[in-house]
């Protein structure tokens, strides 16, 4: 009976895994198409937005452009919709080698509202984005004059009305498109007056040698440039350097000081036994008392876990080459879907460790592991995407979406979690303790303040963060940018120096507090492991206001309110991190003398 029903399991995972395959083909079968002369090749229009805002875009037919007769929606993977794309037919047609003198699209009388749409489109500089054999097109759709006129009230506003597409074939594929404005094809809409307008198009192609399998190629040169590659490796060397530092300097003092400990309690243990203990040998009957709130604590230590797998999962599809560039929606489909296949992950070890600690109500903490980062995400969630709504933002779900994605936590998430939980709880495992627990807890003694939580907090994050900075950079122009990330094996480098130094950090102020004979060590390493979280948080700070053009309220919240999910995200992960590390030291240093 068991037997049938764990091989019914392992067949849906196994469904799930090649869904989430499935899914990871983003591409439309015409990225690999093959065409004859003359055929119609697909083009989508997909959003517009203001440069500096990624997250504020729009449909492009929000804006009075010259629409076909009959807009048709493009299907789109949970991916896509998710990173805010919403392609549609556009009214350009680019038969395949068929060159194009001047046409006219469409001939249009903009009204007086259409005016002055599109010049305060063109004044918070917007730009379009299409996709041509899956190939992405951008440009933007106007220009300020500003040049000789100090006073703004003097700017000219134009909107370019002919659109040029140069396109590159090899044979019976495309291998690459351009598109450019003509700067002489210009509608001045300064004034707010009814205006005609011929909007218009041309198509050039040309023949190339470049294979179809090198195509990509050119959108992650920018991520390779010599220059860049000096500050990614400048980044790298900035890391190791200080994790050498840091582990060269921790294992020497480390490990003096604990052969001093190590020869001065087996001397003590030779003398009379009626000698005091001192040091962290005193506490070795509290040190392994169950944390407060243990509930929550081992939540936290399964939903860490999670996010710790989940970026390993992230990282292995990044390197075999999954998220290549314009690969829509690929991150956010294997976010969603690793997420939910991982859940087990959470509940196993939340149930397990919660149990170890000698814990009764395992379905209470079950419940608080699978809220403990989904309850913040969603409440951050429901309120963006009411934003998102409100600016009729593209970034706003459709209800099917939400359905979906909901479905995916009551029949994904949800069960593999409750498994997980009911696997953790019966696997009976011990919480092995090298010391026994006395009744009453030792009162801990009077401490300086800089041993208090938050400056050890402060000191712990600080060097972990310091060796991600550099690399912070690159990061978050591609994400709350236009740039394009594509070196993910150095961003693996710095993701395990970082969890090296986190480590290494939080096993080292867990030795100095027990040493001041403070045995609550629990929590402390916990959140002196994730506070490079808040470190990270504090760079978004820094980054938005002296290092993009971000602005205006739903460009504000998401990048604040998405940024804290992930920033929360960190937090639970490295103090995973932090907690695992000093726990084997603890239970290391204690095995290694004799306690009564």
């Amino acid at each position: 009976m068991v037997r049938k029903s764990s091989m019914g399991c392992g067949n849906y995972v196994v469904v799930l895994v090649l869904l989430f395959f499935g899914a990871m083909k983003v591409r439309s079968d015409s990225s690999d198409h093959k065409y004859k002369s003359g055929e119609e090749v697909p083009l989508y229009a997909n959003k517009v937005g203001p440069f500096h805002n990624p997250s504020e875009t729009y449909r492009y037919f929000d804006l009075p452009f010259c629409s076909p007769g009959h807009v048709k929606d493009k299907t789109e993977a949970l991916g896509e919709v998710l990173n805010g794309d919403r392609l549609v037919t556009a009214p350009y047609k680019l038969d395949f080698t068929n060159d194009r003198e001047t046409e006219v699209v469409c001939k249009k009388t903009l009204s007086k509202e259409e005016v002055a749409r599109f010049r305060d489109a063109v004044a918070k500089d917007y730009y379009f984005q299409m996709f041509y054999d899956d190939l992405p097109i951008w440009g933007f759709i106007g220009k300020v004059d500003k040049e000789g006129k100090a006073d703004p009230s003097e700017y000219k506003y134009y909107l370019f009305k002919h659109l040029h597409f140069d396109i590159h074939h090899n044979k019976d594929r495309v291998i690459e498109v351009n598109a450019r404005t003509d700067p002489n094809a210009l509608v001045d809409i300064t004034e707010d007056k009814e205006i005609d307008v011929d909007f218009m198009y041309s198509v050039k192609w040309k023949e190339t040698g470049i294979p179809f399998e090198k195509r990509m190629e050119k959108y992650s040169q920018t991520s390779a440039l010599p220059r860049h590659l000096e500050i990614h490796w400048f980044s790298i060397i900035n890391s190791c350097v200080t994790v050498l530092l840091l582990t060269g300097f921790l294992a020497t003092i480390l490990m003096r000081v604990l052969k001093n400990d190590f020869v001065k309690y087996a001397h003590d243990e030779e003398a009379a036994d009626d000698q005091e203990e001192t040091g962290w040998k005193y506490i070795h009957g509290d040190v392994f008392r169950y944390p407060k709130q243990k509930s929550l604590f081992a939540a936290a230590l399964g939903s860490g876990t999670q996010l710790f797998t989940l970026a390993i999962f992230i990282f292995i599809l990044a390197l075999v080459g999954v998220f290549y560039p314009y690969n829509r929606g690929a991150l956010f489909t294997a976010l969603v879907v690793i997420y939910a296949l991982t859940s087990g992950i959470a509940g196993y070890t939340a149930a397990s460790f919660y149990c170890q600690l000698e814990g009764k109500n395992w379905v209470r903490n079950l419940l608080l592991t699978g809220g403990l980062f989904c309850g913040p995400l969603l409440l951050t969630f429901c309120f963006l995407n009411s934003v998102a709504i409100g600016y009729h933002a593209t970034a706003a779900l459709p209800f099917g979406t939400i359905v979906v994605i909901f479905l995916i936590w009551a029949l994904v998430t949800s069960p593999l979690l409750v498994l997980g939980g009911i696997a953790g709880k019966n696997s009976k495992a011990e919480f092995q303790a090298p010391t026994r627990t006395t009744k009453y807890p030792r009162e801990i003694p009077q401490l300086p303040w800089y041993r208090g939580a938050l400056p050890q907090m402060a000191m712990a994050g600080f060097l972990p963060f310091s060796a991600i900075y550099i690399e912070l950079y690159y990061i978050f122009a591609s994400v709350w940018g236009h740039r394009i990330y594509t070196i993910y094996s150095i961003l693996f480098i710095v993701f395990i120096i970082l969890i090296i130094v986190t480590a290494f950090i939080t096993v080292a102020l867990t030795y100095f507090q027990l040493a001041a004979e403070d045995h609550e060590w629990w929590w402390r390493s916990f959140v002196c492991g994730g506070s490079t979280g808040l470190f990270i948080y504090g760079y978004c700070l820094y980054y938005y206001y002296a290092r993009s053009d971000m602005s205006g309220f739903m460009q504000t919240s998401f990048f604040f309110g998405y940024m804290a999910c992930i920033c929360y995200a960190f937090f639970l992960m490295l103090g995973t991190v932090g907690f695992r590390a000093a726990l084997f030291f603890v239970r290391h240093i204690y095995r290694s003398i004799k306690c009564e």
